[in-house]
């Protein structure tokens, strides 16, 4: 029995996903080594949310968000706020998850008949 290959397209989208997983997985796994380092460095618990991360690499790019978003206060105050006061590598970890998913390929299980 022959199995359909997806289209080409459908197949690029899903490679694309994965790849963006992936780069989203290496920044976590960064990010977590940094909070890591903070902590053993400090004998305690270090880790550093998301907007201190942003702010320290793209400042500019950060308050251009801020900006943009401050017209629509249901989106930054209660989703932005949060997402960004969360530690940077949990917030590319579950990003890294999200894109894998959309860009898994589910495996059709045949029945064999007797």
């Amino acid at each position: 029995m022959m199995r359909r290959r997806p289209r080409n397209d459908v197949a690029m989208i899903r490679f694309l996903f994965r790849l963006l997983a992936t780069l989203s997985l290496c920044v976590a796994t960064i990010l977590l080594v940094l909070d890591a380092t903070r902590t053993i460095a400090a004998s305690a618990l270090e880790m550093m949310p998301l907007r201190n991360s942003l702010a320290a690499t793209f400042p500019e790019q950060l308050a251009g968000i801020e900006a943009g978003l401050q017209d629509y206060p249901f989106a930054w105050d209660p989703i932005m706020v949060s997402v960004l006061a969360l530690p940077g590598f949990v917030v590319f970890a579950v990003i890294a998850l999200i894109l894998y998913a959309a860009g898994h390929r589910t495996e059709r299980r045949f029945a064999l008949d007797s």
